[in-house]
């Protein structure tokens, strides 16, 4: 099929690619796998199309608490922010500034300009981050665990956090992945330098009518590749920006 949409189509598809079934390819099943699962490994963590901004949101639980940690699930794989947590402008109850002065200046706001009204609350934020500042939080990918640097009895149970995440695209969910044509090709040089690297174990051995294998050219025709195809997925990537993960 010319435009896989499952993982089986788009592995047989590299196969062909790489000859099959006129030429037979020395990898086993489970070599071909991990081929694959490696592809779409590199296909999220530097491919444009490999990731989608999302805001993922947290209701804060007893265990949270107790633990000092949020749960992240496998499918994020970097936070590059949260929403404020208890900030001064927030409209958790009567008391806070927006409140306030919602209460006694919105009646009268469609007589005057929503300019400084705005910059009013652009200088109470300025004011709030001066003195208390951003909140810090660490995370790591492979613990799955968004540490928050706060006093957990700052917000109460049942609330929410919001963090500014980097999702990975599913390619079970969004098929359109599997025909991506940078993968196509990254995943069949993969396939084929563990098929050289497979033949090397038999360098110089000779097949009936004086035939000898040469795994080391086709290892080296896939490594060039590979190469080539990891230049080009730079010039695809996202342009740089604070990610923790």
């Amino acid at each position: 099929m010319a435009n896989p949409t499952t993982r089986n189509e788009f592995k047989e598809h590299c196969l062909r690619r790489l000859g099959k079934p006129v030429i037979e390819i020395n990898v086993d099943d489970d070599q071909v796998e991990d081929r694959i699962d490696e592809a779409l490994s590199h296909y999220w963590d530097y491919h444009f199309d490999g990731l989608e901004h999302t805001y993922y949101k947290w209701q804060v639980t007893a265990d949270d608490k107790a633990n000092g940690y949020l749960t992240v699930p496998e499918n994020i794989i970097g936070i590059v922010d949260l929403f404020d947590i208890g900030d001064a402008t927030s409209t958790n109850n009567l008391f806070n500034i927006r409140y306030q002065i919602a209460l006694n200046d919105l009646y009268d706001l469609s007589r005057y300009e929503l300019v400084p009204y705005y910059m009013n609350f652009q200088n109470i934020r300025m004011i709030e981050e001066i003195l208390v500042g951003k909140q810090l939080f660490r995370y790591n990918r492979h613990q799955n665990r968004l540490y928050i640097d706060m006093g957990w009895d700052r917000i109460d149970t049942g609330n929410y956090i919001v963090a500014k995440a980097y999702k990975v695209v599913d390619p079970e969910t969004y098929t359109d992945v599997w025909k991506d044509r940078w993968l196509l090709r990254y995943g069949a040089a993969l396939i084929k330098r563990q098929w050289g690297s497979n033949l090397t174990k038999f360098e110089g051995m000779q097949l009936p009518g004086g035939l000898t294998f040469n795994g080391q050219k086709i290892y080296d025709d896939a490594v060039q590749e590979i190469e080539q195809l990891e230049e080009q997925l730079l010039s695809m990537a996202y342009p740089p920006e604070d990610m923790v993960g």
